[in-house]
This record gives structure tokens, sequence and C-alpha cells, in this order.
């Protein structure tokens, strides 16, 4: 739940920080520069989850990477409590490599609560789960007002302090949060399993050698490149400006992602039912890729819209524009359980994952459908009212329901058993790339008119949805033959 706190509390000031003038705190930078930094901020902090969980399993153990993680976490929420632009790129750097460590293998140790045959297993990540999104519910309320409402950078002015500093309060407020959860991780600690106290290494001698001449060589490659980036760094080979090393990033993400279905397809043996079920992952992945591209612009166009286009008042009351990332989670804790209820209702009727995954774009699409409206009505100049992205976002949530769940399901049951912890990274591989691009999107917010960005948006949705739909046929058909 802290980490969430962490995460989501900060995300929601992001982008506004950056983009807010200088005169009031902000970085001052436009939108094509605050873009690309926030879209290799969020996307690093899912795709280090991969190496995150290689860490864990070879190096430090489960519980010491999770503790670990924390703490890194929290010293990159104190770097951007402090104002400097040097702290300020640290910060993200260590919020996500600290996440990177964290996110994917507590979900782990959830896990190892419970032997195989538990019957509470599912019940105890349902706990999980409610603690996740009532971390990410409650912290832009905290976090928002610390850095947006007048009333705090009144009590700053009152005291003596600048008003301005106002964002940094917010940032250092999750920092606070993530060390509650460090203290509250280490007292529960005697209720944690002890398998996930050490590293993974085999038993057999041989094996074992293998296996620390990895962790050696990968630690050496580590070192080694970070002393090259910094040389090319000084020596002006490479730029340091984040918004180029961003775009660049781009393009790795291009290269491991085509680099491993490559590997995937070409260099796999597999039997002929592992390859076709391999075949509806790869289809899945892509349909995922584009639901988040559109899902994760909740921290990045939408959060400007928010702030520049919506008249963020109730009852004659102000409230700050990152408050609306509170909405999502709280849809999701509050539909989750009626969506789990409709799908054992269904019984043999449930519609398979690509069919799920169908609607849930269609619903995506319709979220967006309605932001056309809404920014045709703000570019004449009108601010409108919460309620468009209120709809917004519950349409997207309801989507997100439909494929969040669905897709961890499917991926668990369609990998071939021998990869099966591989195949979960594709999940995090696909948020990678989505958030990457939901990031890229907002570099756009001030080129291309609003309507036509949310069109594009659409439309790309309610295609996939189409494509998708066309598929489920072929797809059934394909997997009762294997």
């Amino acid at each position: 739940m802290w980490e969430r706190f962490s995460y989501y509390g900060m995300r929601a000031l992001l982008i506004l920080f950056m983009t807010a003038p200088a005169a009031a705190g902000g970085l001052g930078f436009d939108t094509s520069r605050a873009g690309p930094i926030y879209a290799l901020y969020v996307s690093s902090v899912y795709l280090l989850s991969v190496p995150g969980g290689w860490v864990a399993d070879r190096v430090l153990g489960l519980r010491r990477a999770v503790f670990v993680g924390g703490v890194i976490i929290m010293s990159g929420h104190i770097c951007l409590a402090i104002p400097s632009i040097a702290t300020f790129y640290l910060g993200l750097v260590l919020i996500a490599v600290g996440t990177g460590l964290l996110k994917s293998n507590v979900s782990v140790l959830v896990g190892k609560l419970y032997t195989p045959d538990d019957i509470r297993r599912d019940a105890g990540y349902s706990i999980y789960y409610m603690g996740i999104n009532t971390g990410a519910f409650i912290a832009p309320f905290i976090t928002g007002w610390l850095a947006q409402s007048d009333e705090f950078k009144r009590l700053l002015g009152s005291a003596g302090m600048n008003p301005e500093t106002s964002w940094h309060w917010g940032f250092g407020a999750a920092a606070i949060g993530m060390s509650f959860g460090l203290v509250q991780y280490v007292l529960g600690g005697k209720h944690l399993s002890a398998d996930g106290l050490h590293p993974i290494r085999p038993t057999e001698p041989k094996a074992a050698a293998r296996v620390e001449r990895q962790i050696r060589l990968v630690g050496a490659g580590v070192v080694v490149g970070l002393l090259l980036l910094a040389v090319l760094v000084m020596t002006g080979a490479v730029s340091p400006d984040p918004e180029v090393i961003s775009r660049n990033f781009g393009w790795v993400l291009i290269a491991v992602t085509v680099g491993f279905f490559a590997w995937l397809f070409l260099l796999g043996k597999w039997t002929p039912e592992e390859r076709k079920r391999l075949v509806v992952i790869t289809v899945l992945f892509v349909a995922a890729t584009v639901f988040w591209m559109a899902y994760e612009q909740a921290g990045s166009t939408l959060n400007l819209f928010a702030d520049r286009s919506a008249d963020n008042r109730v009852l004659g009351h102000s409230f700050p524009a990152s408050w609306y990332q509170s909405l999502p989670p709280l849809f999701i804790i509050t539909f989750a359980p009626v969506f789990a209820a409709v799908w054992i209702r269904l019984g043999r009727r449930n519609p398979s994952s690509p069919a799920k995954f169908s609607i849930a774009l269609v619903l995506l699409g319709l979220g967006f459908a309605v932001m056309i409206v809404a920014a045709s009505i703000a570019a004449t100049g009108t601010r409108v009212s919460p309620l468009w992205l209120v709809l917004s976002y519950l349409l997207q949530t309801l989507g997100e329901l439909c494929l969040s769940p669905v897709g961890l399901s499917a991926i668990s049951t369609l990998a071939p058993v021998r990869i099966a912890g591989l195949m979960m990274g594709i999940w995090f591989l696909a948020l990678s790339v989505g958030n990457y691009l939901a990031g890229m999107a907002s570099s756009f917010y001030e080129k291309i008119p609003l309507p036509k960005l949310f069109t594009i948006v659409t439309l790309t949705a309610l295609a996939t949805a189409l494509v998708l739909a066309i598929l489920v046929r072929p797809i059934r058909r394909m997997l009762q033959r294997s």
C-alpha cells in the first residue's frame, strides 16, 4: 500500500511540476520536453521489474530485495523533496530502480504466505490488490493538497517559508509514506516465509559455480557500462539531456521487444501446442500495449487537461487537479468485486480472454471519445465540468477490470511451464511499452489540437478492439485443436 502511495502520489504531480512556471515553483518545461522525461520514468519503472526479479532470485533473495528496493525508493523521494534540478533527476532514477526491485518481488512474497493447495490464496491476493489500490487512492489527495492547494501555500507563507516550495512537500510526503511501509515490513517480517530470505542457488556444485560466474559477469558489466556512460557524457559523445535519453530509450524498448519475440519464435524449441499458445500471448501482448498506451495517459495528457481546461470546483470549493488521479483506484475498489462476481455467474458463457480484451478496448475507446467532446468545448476557452473526466475515467477503469486481472490469468495459463516466470515478464514489458507511448503522447499536447489527439487515441483503441474481436473465433478454434 505504501509503495503504491509513494508511486502514485509522485506520479500525480510529476508532469504538472515539470510544466509549472518557474515563478510558481515548477521547472518551467514545455510539454515537448516534459513528455519524454515522464515517458522515460514511467516506462523504466516497469521495465526494471524484470532485472529486479533476477537480482532477487540470484543475488539478494526476495525479502532483502523488497527491503532494499523500499529504501532506494524512499531515498529517491527525499531527493525530489530537495529543490534542485540535479536531485530531481537523481530522485527519478532512484525511484525507478527501487520500484524495479520491489514491485514484482513483493507479489511473489504474498504467494509464499500460502501453500499451493491453500484455499485462502485467492482471498489473500484480493486483500493485496485492495491494499495496492488503497495506497493509489489516498496518495493524490495528500500529495496534491501539499503541492497545489492554496491553503497549504498560505500555511508555508505564515511560517516564514517560501510557498513556491510546496511541490517538494508533496514529493516529501511520499518519502514519509514509504518509511511507514518499511517499518511495517520489518515488524511483520516474522510472518513472512523463510523461503524468501536467501537467493536461489543450485545445489549441484557445477551449476552453482556457473550461476556465480553469471552474477559476477553481470555485476562487472553493469560497472563497466556505468563507467563507459560517464566517460561518453563527460566527453560530449552522449548528451546528458534526459529528453534525448528518453527518445533513445524508445529504440531500446523496440529492440528488447522485437528481440524477445524473435528469440521466442525463431530459436525456441516448442511443441505445436506451445507454439499456438505463444501466438495467442503475442496477440494479447499487442492488445495490452495499445490499452496501456491510452489508459496510462491519466498521468500525462489527461492530467494536463485537468489542470489547464477543467473547472476544478465542487460546490464552490476548488481542488487540486492532481486529485483526479484518485478516481481510477476508487473505481477499481468499487467495481472489482462486481466484475469478479459477474465472471463467476456467467459460468460457461464467460467470454474468452481475447473477447474480454476486445471489450476492454471498446470501453477505453469510449472513455477517450468522451474526451473528444470535452476537448472541443475547452477549445472555445471554456473550462469544462469535472464530470467529463469522471465519466472518462469510469469507462477506462471498467475496461481495465476487463483486461488487467484477465491478462495475468491468461498468461499464467497459456505460458509453457518451463518459461512461466519469464513469460510473466511479458506483462511488465507491455506495461513498459504502453507507459512509454502514453508519456510521449503528452509531448504533442501543445503541438496537436486536443480533439485531434484524443480522436487518434480513440480510433486506435477501437480499431484494435475490432481486429481482436475478429480473431476471437480463430483463436478459440486454434486452441481447441491443440
